[in-house]
C-alpha cells in the first residue's frame, strides 16, 4: 500500500471516530434536532468523501469491496445540496453503513 493511501484511510478513520463519538447516546428523534451534531457530522461525512476521492485506483481496484463511488456520492449530494439532504438517510449511513466501512478500512490498513 502507497504511504499515500494509508495517510488517507487513517484521516478517514479519524473522521468516523468522530461522528461515532457525536452521535453516541443517539436516537434519530434527538439527532434530528440537534443542529451542531448534524452539522458536525455532515461536514465530517463531506471530509470523508472527499478523501475517498483521493484514495489510488489501484487500491480502489483491490479493495473494490468499499463503496469508494458511493462514498464520494454522498459527499457531492452534501456540498452541493445542503438544505436538501435528506437527514433519514444520512442518519441510516452513519448508524449502519459507517460502521461497516470503518471495518473494511480498518483491514486494509491493517
Amino acid at each position: 500500500m502507497k504511504s499515500k493511501d494509508k495517510m488517507i484511510i487513517t484521516k478517514i478513520l479519524k473522521y468516523i471516530d468522530e461522528i461515532k463519538i457525536f452521535i453516541k447516546g443517539y436516537s434519530y428523534e434527538k439527532f434530528s434536532n440537534d443542529r451542531k451534531t448534524i452539522n458536525a457530522s455532515v461536514f465530517n461525512l463531506s471530509q470523508i468523501g472527499e478523501l475517498a476521492g483521493k484514495v489510488s485506483e489501484e487500491l480502489q481496484e483491490e479493495y473494490s469491496n468499499v463503496e469508494w463511488r458511493g462514498i464520494k456520492a454522498l459527499r457531492n449530494r452534501i456540498i452541493h445540496d445542503y438544505d436538501g439532504v435528506n437527514l433519514n438517510m444520512v442518519w441510516d449511513f452513519l448508524t449502519t453503513e459507517l460502521n461497516e466501512l470503518e471495518e473494511k478500512l480498518n483491514e486494509i490498513i491493517n
